[in-house]
């Protein structure tokens, strides 16, 4: 996200339906001036689209319901898009349980887990993993619930995140002499105990936080490594402070168009970048800057993202024989921020 969002405020002036962001004086182009906008981004935010779809069709439908036309249709975008990204439904439905991982690693990375002792380790990263799902319960539902009805590569996935949850568990075995006499059985037991007890909550949809089970988890958990005064211990101490910097943290798998009639290609892509950068330009500067060579091409595309409050022509235009001035929106601020927080941000392993 650019060093300035956030940072002061910046004129709005009121014009004809809608607003647009001024530039400051001496800032002649936007916030995303610098930011380049290659096809790859396009097709990025396609991702994304259907991403987010994937998980409000798996809601709708569940997991075994779920078909690419499902998807797609909800994504409104095309199912040959749809197969330049992912070679089948269930690739698309994994991507979203990898892209969800992978947040909460992040998560865990910034709460810095890896430089405490085992057990307070463990807490911290359970209450992580608990307040996660508590923020988004469709992609608990997705990962915990649904991902057990997967294919055989949704399977795998699952079996190696309950190995790598065991492993954790298991350096409980080198807190002392109870300890040393566990094996790692029981590490995959308290595993799939916590896993069984969280996917029954989930399957209820009930309205108390995951984060509560935070105590009687912990309880469970270091009872056979410490033994019973720790399980009380764990039982009457507080749940962890979540950073506000870790709630506030953008949502991947949200669809930037949302709400939008819209289908993002890199034509319309390139328009808003255009206008992001220099503020106030005219019809013939927005089609040399996007490749368009058709003005009447231009001018439609120009009217549309305008009738979808993306854009204002703060100019004359034809009623005094002038050139149009566009600039974009707040809605459009926010647009274009989306697709720089995505360049920002790119999927290892994407295949574009």
């Amino acid at each position: 996200m650019p060093a300035r969002v956030g940072s002061g405020s910046r004129p709005v002036q009121k014009h004809g339906h809608g607003e647009v962001v001024q530039p400051t004086a001496g800032e002649p182009r936007s916030e995303l001036a610098d930011q380049s906008l290659p096809r790859t981004q396009v097709v990025e935010i396609q991702r994304a689209r259907l991403l987010a779809a994937a998980v409000r069709a798996v809601e709708e439908l569940g997991y075994t319901r779920v078909t690419v036309a499902h998807i797609t249709r909800r994504a409104r975008v095309s199912r040959r898009t749809f197969y330049e990204l992912f070679s089948n439904r269930e690739e698309c439905l994994l991507a979203v349980i990898d892209e969800t991982l992978e947040r909460i690693d992040r998560e865990l990375i910034a709460a810095a887990v890896d430089d405490l002792a085992w057990c307070e380790r463990t807490r911290v990263g359970l209450g992580v993993i608990l307040s996660f799902f508590d923020r988004e319960p469709a992609l608990a539902r997705m990962c915990v619930v649904q991902a057990m009805r997967g294919g055989p590569t949704v399977l795998e996935r699952r079996e190696q995140i309950l190995a790598r949850l065991a492993k954790v568990i298991d350096g409980g075995r080198a807190e002392g002499p109870r300890g040393e006499r566990c094996t790692p059985l029981i590490a995959e037991g308290l595993v799939g105990a916590a896993f069984a007890i969280v996917h029954t909550r989930l399957l209820r949809d009930e309205r108390v936080p995951l984060a509560a089970l935070l105590g009687e988890l912990m309880g469970m958990i270091v009872l056979p490594y410490l033994g019973p005064a720790a399980t009380r211990r764990e039982l009457t101490r507080p749940a962890p402070d979540v950073s506000p910097q870790l709630t506030a943290r953008k949502q991947f798998t949200v669809d930037p168009l949302e709400g939008l009639s819209m289908r993002m290609t890199y034509r319309t892509a390139k328009v808003l970048e255009g206008i992001a950068q220099r503020p106030g330009v005219s019809n013939r500067e927005v089609a040399r800057h996007a490749g368009i060579h058709d003005q009447g091409q231009v001018s439609k595309l120009l009217s549309r993202l305008q009738r979808l409050g993306l854009l204002v022509n703060q100019g004359p235009g034809h009623i005094k024989g002038e050139p149009n001035s566009w600039c974009l929106t707040p809605s459009g601020v926010l647009l274009m921020r989306s697709i720089a927080l995505r360049q920002s941000s790119p999927h290892e392993g994407q295949r574009v």
